[in-house]
């Protein structure tokens, strides 16, 4: 697999694997460690999901500047080390059990990925710039994109562990060690990167760099700040009378109008034969925060399904496994003092403080009648962000399947132009929503636990989908971005990433206001048809613009 490629493939690969490990332990950890009313933060659906949108948005928001940084003053190689170095630390400082601490970890996280992110796929771009390695660029980033998932697949396991036997701060401890490995990794791949990582400079006509913070960043502070205050409308669900559901999506959809306009402004700005270009991929930008904003879902609202309606009983030799690896824990069934929720899991407080009852462990809520176990009679239950690792499993057996499908087709000279696979990945992904359709439906709607294999099938669709876009998306604007933006434009991408993972954090919050919660997977299916009915529409003219660059 390897022979075909550049040489520094392997250790970007295996840098963005540890990286990915770091992140994805992390994330898969976040919401439920939020939510922990012991030794977690006691946050409501809605509260820990509104926080989770922001912290994934904002990480993806700052591959804006990150690129900008890089592609002018510091190169790829010192920003991707700079970038890894503070989201160790940040993953570190996130076990610290304080809220302040919580908000300087995740500004590490949020800063670190903005020099991390963009940096090392725009690095891995250069290499297939080149005549020798052009054709092989689809299939480069895939094998870069399964990297990612193994990292993602392997963490959920040690972070499950760490938690069940030392607590929280533990698994977030991995986390750092992960990333921190990953720097290392890549410090070892120095000698292949010789000529690709230099910095580009300040090109004839690019905005000089104090104007962008004059006129980018300092806007964006300030009209964050603006929609912080901002209010609208007081009403009896929308207490703070916040314009889009809280304060902090308030400030973060203002912060990116100042960004948006700035990405506007390079078409407008673009000499002519660069203008189509850089438009096709503004429209796809657009166009894709829709799918991340049903994908990010995996840390919040699917998380969520797991934890609360999946059946995750373990037993026989797969409780002697779960319990020898430390992947499950044993819970009772007896009634003693614990949380209180509702018929609909909606964590119950009063004044700030939560409620507590005599009652028997939530998960005992909605498991069937004849299921439950005798009073006073363990059970084992698997851990619940060992369910972040079915997306990043089902990537690491599909990818090889999908590389070999489009060099099949290739071969035949029948490959899909690469928009035409982000139009196709967009339409399976809408359907894989229709499983958690049918899986709310098959559990009357939460009153009993349903089979995991709903969520192994719903990622299983949605990976397809996933693979025909996400790392279609990084090698075409590799592909048509102008060489001397090419990290800026790399940021774009990143940048519709972070807009589609706060209406993600947007949507999970809207959780707990459907009763019945097909009604929420419906409403996510209608988002993802609407954008595939969009790219389907763009797809004629962005082929053109791929041809006339000589590029498919």
């Amino acid at each position: 697999m390897w022979k075909s490629h550049p040489k520094a493939l392997p250790y970007l690969f295996l840098s963005e694997m540890w990286e990915r490990f770091g992140y994805y332990l992390m994330i898969g950890i976040f919401t439920l460690y939020l939510k922990d009313v012991e030794a977690g933060f006691a946050m409501t659906e809605k509260e820990a999901s509104d926080l989770y949108g922001t912290f994934i948005a904002l990480v993806f928001l700052t591959p804006f500047i990150g690129g900008l940084v890089a592609d002018r003053y510091l190169g790829y190689r010192k920003s991707i080390v700079l970038g890894g170095l503070m989201m160790g630390a940040g993953y570190f400082l996130m076990g610290v059990h304080s809220l302040t601490m919580l908000y300087v970890a995740m500004t590490l996280v949020i800063v670190g990925n903005g020099f991390f992110k963009p940096n090392i796929s725009t690095l891995l771009g250069n290499f297939y710039s080149t005549d020798k390695y052009k054709d092989k660029k689809d299939e480069g980033y895939n094998i870069f994109y399964m990297g990612i998932n193994v990292g993602a697949f392997i963490c959920n396991f040690f972070g499950a562990a760490l938690q069940i036997l030392l607590g929280w701060q533990y698994a977030f401890m991995a986390a750092g060690i992960g990333m921190f490995i990953g720097v290392v990794v890549f410090l070892l791949g120095t000698k292949h990167y010789t000529g690709f990582d230099q910095k580009k400079g300040t090109q004839e006509g690019d905005m000089p760099f104090y104007k962008i913070v004059l006129f980018i960043l300092v806007p964006s502070i300030v009209f964050g700040i603006i929609g912080w205050f901002l209010k609208g409308i007081q009403s009896a669900t929308n207490l703070d009378s916040a314009i889009f559901g809280s304060d902090s999506t308030d400030a973060f959809i203002f912060a990116c109008i100042p960004v948006i306009y700035f990405y506007a402004s390079l078409y407008f700005k673009a000499k002519p034969d660069e203008k189509r270009p850089i438009g096709a991929l503004l429209s796809i930008f657009a166009v894709v925060i829709l799918f991340w904003a049903v994908f990010k879902l995996n840390g919040s609202a699917l998380t969520t399904w797991a934890d609360r309606y999946t059946d995750r009983q373990v037993t026989g030799t797969t409780e002697k496994v779960f319990s020898t690896l430390v992947q499950s824990k044993e819970i009772t069934y007896e009634k003693a003092e614990t949380e209180m929720y509702d018929e609909q899991f909606r964590l119950q407080k009063e004044n700030g403080e939560v409620k507590k009852v005599i009652d028997y462990p939530v998960y005992f809520r909605n498991v069937a009648p004849e299921k439950l176990p005798e009073e006073g009679t363990k059970i084992s239950i698997w851990a619940t962000n060992l369910s972040q690792s079915i997306n990043p499993g089902w990537v690491i057996i599909l990818t090889p399947l999908i590389v070999a499908f489009f060099t099949y087709l290739r071969s035949k000279k029948k490959e899909p132009s690469t928009p035409t696979k982000i139009a196709f990945g967009l339409l399976i992904s809408a359907l894989s929503v229709l499983v958690m359709v049918a899986a709310v439906n098959i559990g009357s709607n939460g009153a009993e636990k349903v089979s995991v294999w709903w969520l192994v099938a719903n990622y299983g669709i949605i990976t397809i989908g996933e693979l025909f876009l996400s790392p279609m998306g990084l090698s075409i604007v590799s592909k048509l971005s102008p060489k001397n933006i090419t990290a800026l434009m790399m940021g774009g991408w990143f940048l519709s990433t972070s807009i589609g993972n706060k209406l993600s954090g947007v949507l999970a919050s809207m959780w707990d206001t459907y009763d019945d919660k097909a009604n929420f997977f419906w409403f996510n299916f209608g988002l993802l048809m609407f954008a595939t009915l969009l790219m389907f529409a763009l797809v004629k003219n962005l082929n053109k613009v791929m041809r006339e660059k000589g590029i498919n």
